[in-house]
């Protein structure tokens, strides 16, 4: 969840983007699936039916806190990020794909399993050049570590010549 907010703190200055409202978009966008849990397409859950449910785990975080101008901030933010209204949201919604291949990369790393699906599913569809280009450099380590493997593979076995 942090690890979004951290990307959007580093990624380099965009002309016409609110750096710190990306930050700020980036802690919010996950904040109902403390309650209604992460809802993937594999789900089953129809959209209409999942964003309902994410709507409703908001408002509800949102009275936890007491309304006003800090719970009507959030909800905006959240709004925004669901949206896609804002270059601002489109940044953070690449940053979420980013995060998800990053940590699929981390798990074939260290469990050595092949997590190309998690690849597949974000291939052309990244919004910004900033997405478009960590994305990018991702592929190229998992291609890299892909090799490393399999010339590991090869040795252990003696299969290289």
């Amino acid at each position: 969840m942090y690890r979004m907010g951290l990307m959007a703190l580093i990624a380099s200055d965009i002309p016409g983007v609110d750096r710190d409202k990306c930050i700020k978009i980036a802690l919010v966008h996950d904040i109902a699936e403390a309650i209604v849990g992460d809802i993937t397409p594999s789900d089953g859950v129809p959209k209409a039916e999942k964003s309902r449910r994410e709507q409703e785990a908001l408002d509800q975080m949102c009275k936890l806190l007491g309304g006003g101008k800090i719970a009507e901030e959030i909800g905006e933010l959240w709004m925004e990020y669901e949206g896609n209204s804002s270059p601002e949201a489109k940044i953070v919604k690449d940053l979420d794909k980013v995060e998800m291949i990053l940590q699929a990369l981390e798990y074939e790393k260290d469990q050595g399993k092949d997590l190309e699906e998690f690849f597949q599913s974000t291939a052309g569809k990244f919004q910004t050049d900033l997405g478009k280009s960590w994305a990018s450099e991702l592929r190229k380590k998992k291609a890299l570590i892909t090799f490393q493997s399999a010339l590991h593979v090869k040795l252990i076995h003696g299969r290289v010549k």
